[in-house]
């Protein structure tokens, strides 16, 4: 019982309810380090491009971190970035990746390669393909596999993580449109 109510103050959080759940096609989850910078960034770009190609009800978009302060805004500079696409982050709050987390999205995209490791620690067999770098993606930035962390540069540096995203997201939807909307493994961009 305490379990489920944990799950959709979660759901609800991240904009999720119940219903929109149980119609979602797809899950789509992002995560990085704190879940106030890239992650939250790609949650943002994802639900918009979502929108623009008539998708948004179909495919559930959330985000985690592996060591995120549960409630916590998304960085300030990271919000300004995105702003500045007309990206809306306002209402997004942190939460941590959960061992359940594993089970609800049918992708975990992540942001580097210590994510895949953290993730892979306490991964069920049965999950392994689901977890996979965001940049795998990517079509404008070939040779590009991780998003780098901004949280401790320049304001440039959210930038340059948002130019990443935008083009790893483009490539997943194109990618989620040419696939037929299953569970498991997404082929590789």
């Amino acid at each position: 019982m305490i379990l489920r109510l944990l799950q959709r103050a979660g759901a609800l959080m991240s904009g999720q309810t119940t219903a929109s759940r149980q119609r979602a096609e797809k899950r789509l989850l992002f995560v990085c380090t704190g879940n106030i910078c890239r992650s939250p960034t790609a949650e943002a770009v994802m639900r918009r491009q979502l929108s623009a190609a008539g998708l948004q009800g179909r495919i559930e978009v959330a985000s985690a971190g592996t060591h995120a302060l549960r409630g916590s805004a998304a960085d300030a500079r990271a919000v300004r970035a995105a702003a500045g696409r007309g990206y809306d982050m306002a209402r997004l709050r942190a939460r941590q990746f959960v061992r359940q987390d594993f089970a609800q999205f049918d992708h975990i995209l992540v942001m580097d390669q210590d994510h895949i490791d953290w993730l892979r620690r306490d991964q069920p067999a049965a999950h392994a393909p689901r977890v996979e770098l965001l940049m795998n993606f990517a079509r404008q930035t070939p040779g590009v596999s991780e998003v780098p962390d901004p949280y401790y540069g320049p304001p440039q540096g959210f930038e340059e993580a948002l130019n990443l995203i935008e083009d790893a997201c483009a490539g997943l939807l194109e990618t989620l449109r040419a696939t037929p909307v299953v569970s498991g493994q997404l082929p590789r961009g």
